[in-house]
């Protein structure tokens, strides 16, 4: 299976414990929902592990154990790991939510239909979504914020969104 069939869903925090627990740290709307979708594997796909969750909050996540790992040592080796599932085994979203694999590497047009650039990442820092959007020639990359004003198109099919820059962004 190829990497772009799978979505981040999570990523290893570090150990927790001495028994080789981890603490993941879920990137699902459902913190919980991370163990759903096993079996989870690693970004280059060279290694998989089913996931057992041992308690519902601890310090930067939920307490899990991962198969193949037993020993505290083992878990503080995968800090920072992060962890794919495979897009089928998630659920399917409704029309206006995107998985953030699908919006990178979108064309960006403003209203008028001029490239803007591509979107490099989505980053959420507590007050909703915000899309980076980098273009050649340009000195910094622009943050826009992902909501139906700022961007009211999305089309995955044709690979872009629009942009409606809020005054001030251009």
């Amino acid at each position: 299976m190829s990497p772009p069939d799978r979505i981040c869903v999570g990523a290893i925090a570090g150990s927790f414990g001495v028994q080789g627990e981890v603490r993941l740290k879920s990137f699902c709307t459902d913190p919980l929902a991370i163990a759903d979708y096993g079996p989870l594997w690693t970004e280059d796909g060279t290694r998989s592990f089913t996931v057992k969750l041992t308690r519902s909050s601890v310090s930067g996540g939920v307490g899990a154990r991962l198969s193949g790992v037993g020993t505290k040592e083992q878990a503080d080796a995968l800090k920072g790991v992060q962890l794919f599932a495979d897009r089928d085994r998630l659920p399917s979203l409704p029309d206006d939510e995107f998985y953030h694999a699908d919006l990178i590497g979108l064309a960006a047009q403003d209203t008028g239909g001029v490239e803007l650039g591509r979107v490099q990442a989505v980053h959420n820092h507590g007050a909703g979504d915000m899309l980076e959007i980098a273009a050649p020639g340009r000195k910094s990359a622009l943050l826009v914020p992902f909501t139906r004003a700022a961007v009211p198109t999305v089309d995955i099919q044709a690979g872009r969104i629009v942009v409606d820059l809020p005054e001030g962004l251009d």
